[in-house]
C-alpha cells in the first residue's frame, strides 16, 4: 500500500453515520471514511451477524471488542479477540467472518 494524496488529518468517528449491511444473518453498521484510493472503516457487527459472502478484498483488520471468527476457503478458522488484527492481500486467500457475540472492527482497504 503507497499512501499518497492525503492531508494530516482527526476522524471523530462517532460523528459518521453508520450505513446498514445485512449478513446472511446478523448485520453490519459500517462507519466510513474514503481518503484517496484507502478506505478505512469503523464496523460494528450485531451478535449473530454471519457474512453473506466469500470475501477476496485485501485488508489490515484490528478488533477492538468482542470476538470474530474468521474462516478461510481452504477451511481455516481463526479467532480475534480485543487487540488481536489480521491482514490479507488482494485475491489472496478467500475469507468470511461471523460473530456469535458482537464485534467491534477498525478496517483499512
Amino acid at each position: 500500500m503507497k499512501i499518497e494524496s492525503i492531508q494530516f488529518g482527526l476522524t471523530d468517528w462517532s460523528q459518521i453515520q453508520p450505513t446498514e449491511h445485512k449478513g446472511a444473518t446478523g448485520t453490519a453498521y459500517w462507519r466510513t471514511q474514503q481518503f484517496d484510493t484507502i478506505r478505512v472503516r469503523m464496523v460494528e457487527y450485531s451478535p449473530g451477524y454471519q457474512a453473506d459472502h466469500w470475501c477476496v478484498k485485501g485488508h489490515i483488520l484490528l478488533c477492538l471488542e468482542g470476538e470474530l471468527h474468521t474462516e478461510l476457503a481452504d477451511g481455516k478458522t481463526f479467532l480475534l479477540t480485543a487487540g488481536i488484527s489480521y491482514q490479507v492481500a488482494d485475491n489472496a486467500e478467500p475469507h468470511r467472518s461471523y460473530t456469535s457475540t458482537g464485534a467491534k472492527l477498525f478496517i483499512v482497504d
